[in-house]
């Protein structure tokens, strides 16, 4: 009788076998080990693209992360993201007493021990980031940062059993059903695109037995995208930036400074009061941002200063300058860096890490500053309707 979590596949003379895991399960790493001992497989595979390999292989990567380069790179929104996903996880793996990932870390182990082939089968993290950032659009970045900046805050627990029942097919596929309604333009680079690549990379991988260590929620998409060939290379491609963006993003500010000028040009103080409003609306909305996220008073300050003049060119953000600001006065020790791990467990240990905070003063910065162009351009536009 077949293991419960198993599936082998024959194709082109090659027996592969899926292990369908949970990443925070003490029953996926001991499955995963006794599988590929008992199999001996010529290859293991494993759900890591290179950059997560090497984060588990070098230990405290985030010693070497330059915060002021994440700013300058506009990299902040992602690596919060990133952080509190990883907390959501952390945090699963702590109430079971095991590291998250560990059914990989295993994998890696195993396939040394025996020595097959290791190959990493997944496609570069920051890739399927991109991928999904540029193909939800607007309503969908915001919702999706809501959800993942939810998630800090989220005391939800499962207990073991629940875990386990999670790897069953037809909850596997009621989860994605569910998922698919939700987001639709997020499953597709998220769990679809994937699929195929894992695919493509374990149905290459050397030798006649291949062991494929897999999140449970890949091996239904997988089973099906196997017997088809895949272009690795289109996959890994990052879609071109859509124009209407930039074209939104220059004509707003062009079309409030217009309305502002003929104000001006027709009654100088209501023009003088659009000005007003216009940077009370985006400097008080913008500094709120860096009050909710603990800035220091000169952040708070300079987000105030810099959002009416950030909102009216694309190309920069008030955030950016409020978190560069934050990082100056109060930089990250050596010791930030090392309990980042530990800190973004909780929601008190992200509002006291320095780095995390200073993440967190970029994106609320922003999304104040966002929020008070709205206001402001509404206020601006009902000021000059009132004049004219």
């Amino acid at each position: 009788m077949e293991e419960e979590n198993i599936t082998r596949i024959h194709i082109e003379g090659k027996e592969l076998i899926l292990i369908g895991t949970a990443h925070v399960s003490k029953n996926s790493a001991t499955q995963v080990k006794e599988v590929i001992e008992r199999e001996q497989p010529d290859a293991v595979c494993i759900e890591l693209d290179e950059q997560r390999y090497q984060t588990i292989r070098e230990g405290n990567q985030w010693r070497d992360m330059d915060i002021f380069k994440v700013i300058k790179d506009k990299k902040a929104t992602l690596l919060l993201m990133n952080l509190a996903i990883s907390s959501f996880q952390k945090r699963m793996a702590k109430q079971f007493g095991i590291n998250p990932g560990q059914e990989m870390i295993q994998g890696m182990e195993s396939a040394e021990e025996i020595k097959a082939e290791l190959v990493l089968a997944d496609r570069n993290i920051q890739t399927t980031f991109s991928r999904i950032w540029r193909g939800i659009g607007l309503k969908g970045k915001a919702i999706l940062l809501m959800q993942v900046i939810g998630s800090i805050f989220s005391k939800e627990s499962i207990t073991e059993e629940e875990l386990e029942k999670m790897k069953s097919q037809d909850t596997i596929n009621s989860i994605l059903n569910d998922f698919t309604e939700s987001f639709p333009k997020l499953k597709k680079p998220l769990i679809d695109e994937r699929d195929q690549y894992l695919a493509q990379k374990i149905k290459e991988a050397p030798g006649d037995k291949v062991v494929a260590v897999l999140g449970a929620a890949h091996v239904p998409g997988i089973t099906k995208e196997i017997h088809r060939d895949h272009d690795l290379d289109k996959l890994m491609e990052l879609p071109p930036k859509s124009k209407i963006p930039k074209l939104i993003g220059w004509s707003i500010p062009l079309i409030i400074l217009a309305i502002i000028a003929y104000t001006f040009y027709a009654n100088p103080s209501a023009g003088w009061e659009q000005t007003i409003r216009w940077v009370l609306w985006n400097g008080s909305f913008s500094a709120l941002g860096a009050i909710i996220a603990l800035g220091h008073p000169l952040t708070i300050i300079t987000a105030f200063l810099v959002a009416p003049i950030t909102s009216l060119n694309p190309l920069i953000a008030a955030g950016w300058f409020a978190g560069i600001v934050q990082a100056y006065i109060r930089k990250p020790h050596v010791r930030d860096f090392e309990t980042l791990a530990e800190d973004v467990f909780s929601v008190k240990g992200f509002w006291q890490n320095k780095v995390t905070r200073i993440l967190l003063i970029v994106v609320l910065a922003n999304l104040g500053s966002s929020l008070g162009t709205l206001i402001g351009g509404l206020d601006v536009i009902r000021l000059f309707l009132d004049n004219i």
